[in-house]
């Protein structure tokens, strides 16, 4: 699926030091993804920050071929998408992370199942808005044959933000000095 198929909103928890300290919510609507197919959902514009943690509330909408609501995965990885990552976090699947967890609820291929579950990540990792940063991917952990599944949710990402357009940057930097410049009269 392509990247426009999210909704992305971006949730700022507060400002420290200079830095913003947010969650990324990912809103998907009717998303289907078959069998281990995923979704970039990061390297444009990129993010910043530490992934601390990751959650999930979706509700599996339809199944083919006996995926599960929990399979629903976030997976982070460096480009491009292949096994051994960092994070695994879903799916029935093992594609081999690093650090995995598996969903505590969501265990029926039946529409209708939630997923609804958090995670806090023993191994953060740091997102520095560059190129090098890993690729975080959203899709379905169940690699069985002619699988598919549809899910309407959420998927967040605790601690970390998009990278702001430069023309966001410039208007911080601008209200900063209006703001000093007030001070000082």
């Amino acid at each position: 699926m392509k990247r426009s198929a999210f909704a992305v909103a971006a949730l700022a928890a507060g400002l420290s030091a200079g830095t913003a300290n947010a969650d990324v919510i990912l809103n998907f609507t009717s998303q289907t993804w078959n069998g281990f197919q995923f979704t970039d959902v990061s390297s444009i514009p990129g993010l910043v920050g530490t992934l601390t943690a990751v959650s999930v509330n979706a509700t599996l909408e339809n199944s083919v071929n006996d995926t599960w609501a929990d399979d629903l995965t976030i997976y982070v990885d460096p480009a491009p998408l292949t096994t051994g990552g960092l994070l695994q976090s879903g799916g029935f699947s093992n594609l081999g992370a690093a650090e995995r967890y598996l969903w505590a609820n969501g265990g029926s291929p039946l529409p209708g199942t939630i997923v609804n579950d958090s995670y806090t990540l023993l191994a953060p990792i740091v997102f520095a808005g560059n190129a090098s940063d890993p690729i975080v991917w959203v899709g379905n952990g169940y690699g069985g044959s002619g699988t598919s599944g549809t899910w309407t949710g959420t998927v967040t990402l605790v601690g970390v933000n998009f990278v702001p357009t430069p023309g966001a940057a410039a208007l911080l930097g601008l209200g900063g000095l209006i703001a000093a410049r007030r001070r000082r009269a």
